[in-house]
């Protein structure tokens, strides 16, 4: 089911890509999660608040404007959704068209004889609830620290992330977030890593964490498994991770 919301974030990505000006951080593809709706978002795509949306509850996508239009994904292929996007477009104040065209490499692609299926609802609720854990536990960490950073999601890694220089006179700076399962970890895991410029900090001689690792070699940084994870013990992975760079 994670490939399935992961290629389906790829059609929010892409409507950035297709209408926002681009940014040299590509940050004009990241995608949104709101969890007052369930849905992850772009950002608005025209100046009287076009935008796309994966609803998870329903699992489809949506074309929000004065009236918002849905497209179950159950069933559909690929060149379906791509057909969709562009009819909303076409009935839209945009005057570009709607490209799919991806310019980073995903472990699975969409094609056009591919369809999205809905086999397992309870999966795709598990992914809900992840996803809101993560964003829960940034705002939260980020509050409790006074450090000023958007939370949002990059489509090519799929993760919820934060990123921010430190305000000590270091010049170090911290990237966190909740990262779906990869090489790294096999399930979804919270992370976070330091900088110093674009090098990453050494941490293979911080001391031992109560929830979590360091792991010197591959994230450069620490990892908590998100299985069976509660808001408080993964706040406090954060708080003593940042103890560590700070100190």
């Amino acid at each position: 089911m994670i490939q399935q919301v992961h290629l389906a974030a790829q059609y929010l990505a892409m409507a950035g890509k297709s209408f926002l000006p681009p940014k040299e951080d590509d940050s004009h593809t990241n995608i949104g999660f709101i969890p007052e709706t369930e849905t992850l978002e772009t950002l608005p795509l025209h100046p009287s608040g076009q935008k796309l949306v994966f609803d998870y509850s329903d699992f489809s996508l949506k074309w929000e404007s004065n009236v918002t239009h849905s497209f179950p994904l159950d069933g559909k292929s690929h060149e379906e959704v791509i057909v969709w996007i562009n009819t909303m477009v076409a009935l839209s104040p945009l005057s570009q068209r709607y490209v799919y065209e991806l310019h980073y490499e995903l472990p699975y692609s969409a094609l056009d004889d591919f369809k999205f299926e809905l086999a397992d609802p309870s999966q795709l609720q598990e992914l809900l609830r992840l996803r809101k854990l993560g964003h829960t536990v940034l705002q939260s960490f980020l509050e409790r620290e006074n450090l000023p950073s958007d939370i949002c999601i990059w489509p090519h890694h799929f993760d919820t992330g934060a990123f921010m220089p430190l305000d000590d006179g270091s010049g170090k700076s911290i990237g966190l977030g909740l990262a779906i399962p990869d090489s790294i970890c096999d399930e979804h895991y919270f992370y976070i890593s330091g900088y110093l410029g674009h090098n990453p900090l050494d941490v293979s001689n911080f001391n031992a964490l109560t929830h979590g690792i360091w792991d010197p070699k591959q994230l450069k940084g620490a990892l908590l498994p998100a299985s069976n994870r509660d808001t408080k013990s993964a706040i406090q992975f954060f708080q003593e991770t940042l103890r560590a760079y700070t100190r």
